[in-house]
């Protein structure tokens, strides 16, 4: 995974409006089947190219919570990073991902209550630009008073 900070914590007294992170990752046949055996989706369109063919997709595709998890991935890692609790969120799958495919996925902060240690968050994937999942995230970040 390549990423644009370190990973670590950011807490809710030094996060400010517009503060973006990211990682990029390919999508592996590993990682499909990984998440296959972990999560017991074991639907074929993921698993099984002469299947998948035939399929809208033609091809096999990602779990679309594989990529999703890219999202927690930016969120749990590096904004706000170790110690966020997620409350909410949500996702709209806009294209499949593929192996093979560079996921890029960014997380935005758009709101923050600093009261309540509630920050929100525009999410998406892209691929080659193309935006693949886009979505919304509310977390709880983590305090320097609390540690």
């Amino acid at each position: 995974m390549l990423d644009n900070l370190p990973r670590g914590t950011i807490c809710i007294e030094d996060i400010e409006i517009g503060m973006t992170r990211y990682l990029r990752k390919v999508i592996t046949d590993e990682d499909i089947e990984m998440f296959a055996q972990v999560s017991t989706d074991r639907n074929p369109v993921h698993l099984d190219d002469a299947y998948a063919q035939d399929t809208i997709f033609e091809g096999r595709i990602a779990h679309g919570m594989l990529t999703a998890g890219l999202i927690s991935a930016v969120i749990g890692e590096q904004l706000p990073g170790h110690g966020t609790v997620y409350m909410a969120q949500s996702l709209k799958f806009l294209a499949p991902v593929r192996p093979g495919d560079l996921v890029y996925a960014e997380v935005k902060v758009t709101n923050i209550e600093f009261d309540k240690r509630r920050v929100k968050l525009d999410c998406h994937c892209a691929i080659d630009g193309k935006k693949v999942l886009i979505g919304e995230a509310t977390v709880l970040a983590p305090s320097r008073k609390f540690d």
